[in-house]
C-alpha cells in the first residue's frame, strides 16, 4: 500500500560534484551512493545499510547555477493528485517552481515552494509500494524533518491545508526562540517547525546514525562543517547540525549514551 497523501516519501541532494558528496556522505552516514549512470543526466541512488532506498543524488549543471541552482538538499512529500495539490499551493499561497511533469516509471511530481519560499517536491508515484525513505527510527533513513521560517504560523497554516498535518504539541524554547511546534502526518509525529533566527530559513533534515561523536569527527575531517552539537534532544537521542563541503545543510541523529 503506497503512503498516505502528506507522507514525505523522497529525500535529495543537489551537488556540483557528486563524486566528492559520494566519499562525504558515504563516509559520515554510512550510505551506499551508486555509480554515475549512462546518459546525460547524473542522478544517483542513495541506500541505507539495510538496502532500502533513501533518496537521489543529482549533480546541479552549470545552467542550473546559472539559473540559481545550489548546493541543498530537497524533499518529495506523497500526494494523492500532482496537479490538484499544485493547485490548492498556490491558493494558500505558495508558488510552483517547476510544473508538473511526468517521468516514465517513477510517477507525476512538480517543485513547488511555500509562502516563505521553502523549496519541495510534490509527487504521485507509479509504484503503489511504499517508500521507506522515512522511518521514525531507521538507521541511515532520515529521522526528523525541521521547519525553520520567518513566519511560523503562517507556515504551519500552510502545510495543514495543503498535506492535512497537523501539531499534536510544542515545546517552549530558551530566550526569545519561541515554541518548537511538533508536526505529524495521521498522528505519526515527522518532525517540528520553529522560528528562524538560531538556523537559517528553510528544512533540515537529520539522517540517523550509530554514533553521533564519531559522524561529527567525519563531517570535519570529509571537509565539512559542524554548525551546533553534539548536543542532547528530548527523547534522549543526540544531533549535529552541521554542512557539507558544499554548503549544503543537514543534520545528524544518533542513540544517546546508554544509562
Amino acid at each position: 500500500m503506497r503512503n498516505t497523501h502528506g507522507t514525505p516519501i523522497w529525500y535529495e541532494l543537489l551537488s556540483t560534484d557528486p563524486d566528492a558528496s559520494k566519499t562525504f556522505y558515504e563516509a559520515v552516514i554510512g550510505w551506499t551512493v551508486g555509480p554515475k549512470p549512462e546518459g546525460e543526466m547524473d542522478y544517483r541512488m542513495i541506500e541505507a545499510a539495510s538496502g532500502d532506498a533513501v533518496g537521489g543524488l543529482m549533480r546541479l549543471s552549470p545552467e542550473m547555477v546559472q539559473g540559481g541552482g545550489r548546493p541543498m538538499w530537497l524533499f518529495y512529500v506523497g500526494v494523492d493528485d500532482v496537479d490538484a495539490t499544485v493547485a490548492r499551493i498556490n491558493q494558500a499561497g505558495g508558488s510552483v517552481q517547476l510544473p508538473a511533469f511526468d517521468m516514465p516509471g517513477v510517477g507525476r511530481m512538480a517543485m513547488v515552494a511555500d509562502p516563505q519560499g521553502n523549496p519541495l517536491y510534490v509527487m504521485r508515484g507509479e509504484s503503489d509500494e511504499p517508500s521507506h525513505s522515512w522511518e521514525r527510527t531507521g538507521m541511515g533513513k532520515c529521522n526528523w524533518h525541521e521547519l525553520s521560517t520567518t513566519d511560523q504560523a503562517g507556515s504551519n497554516g500552510f502545510y495543514a491545508d495543503v498535506f492535512g498535518w497537523t501539531y499534536p504539541d510544542r515545546m517552549t524554547m530558551p530566550g526569545d526562540m519561541g515554541d518548537y511546534v511538533f508536526a505529524a502526518v495521521n498522528a505519526e509525529v515527522i518532525g517540528a517547525t520553529m522560528k528562524a533566527g538560531s538556523q537559517p530559513p528553510g528544512w533540515l533534515f537529520y539522517f540517523r546514525v550509530p554514533n553521533i561523536e564519531e559522524a561529527a569527527a567525519k563531517v570535519k575531517a570529509g571537509g565539512g562543517m559542524v554548525h551546533a552539537g553534539p548536543m542532547e534532544v528530548p527523547g534522549g537521542d543526540r544531533v549535529i547540525v552541521a554542512s557539507d563541503p558544499h554548503g549544503a545543510a543537514f543534520g545528524v541523529v544518533a542513540p544517546g549514551a546508554p544509562a
